[in-house]
């Protein structure tokens, strides 16, 4: 109760009180872009989060004095000589970014399934067909991406009906 007491009393006359210990000394409003500009090409930023570009580890982008121990450790120092010997060591991704990139491979292999669809459909072969053993090995050995064509069933679910509604509006525009 006298706590009270004296801090009101304190207030009254005007001291300030010191600020409290258990104050944390993060900086609140740093980025980790703001580390990236402030460090360099020793660090890059990803989905929001700091990473160390030649030892691929997530750092905490809100102490700095985190960042400058990892930058003065004996494992980064070693393993930023061993990037800049390869100097091909790709930058560590989150799993959000690499999910939401379409590479060219996953376009070409849905490029070559619709293709597949297309011919079957215009030469009236039943899809079943595509299940053959020989036609299997067939596709895998001499086709790019052609092992990645999937089963008579997942075709007709997934890309007939693709191909079907193209084909109905090609009809109808010839028709016009």
């Amino acid at each position: 109760m006298a706590r009270s007491v004296s801090k009101t009393t304190m207030e009254r006359f005007g001291v300030k009180t010191t600020p409290s210990r258990n104050r944390s000394k993060t900086a609140l409003y740093v980025t980790p872009q703001d580390r990236v500009t402030e460090f360099g090409s020793d660090l890059h930023e990803e989905g929001g989060k700091l990473f160390c570009t030649s030892c691929n580890v997530v750092l905490n982008h809100v102490r700095k004095s985190a960042i400058n121990d990892h930058l003065k450790s004996k494992t980064h120092t070693k393993r930023k000589a061993e990037f800049e010997e390869q100097n091909t060591r790709k930058k560590q991704r989150t799993l959000t970014a690499s999910l939401q990139c379409n590479s060219t491979s996953q376009t070409e292999k849905t490029s070559v399934i619709q293709d597949f669809v297309k011919m079957c459909l215009e030469a009236n072969i039943p899809l079943e067909k595509a299940d053959h053993p020989s036609v299997r090995a067939f596709l895998s050995r001499h086709v790019k991406n052609g092992s990645s064509i999937p089963k008579s069933d997942q075709l007709r679910k997934a890309y007939l009906p693709d191909g079907y509604e193209n084909e109905n509006q090609l009809l109808n525009t010839e028709d016009r």
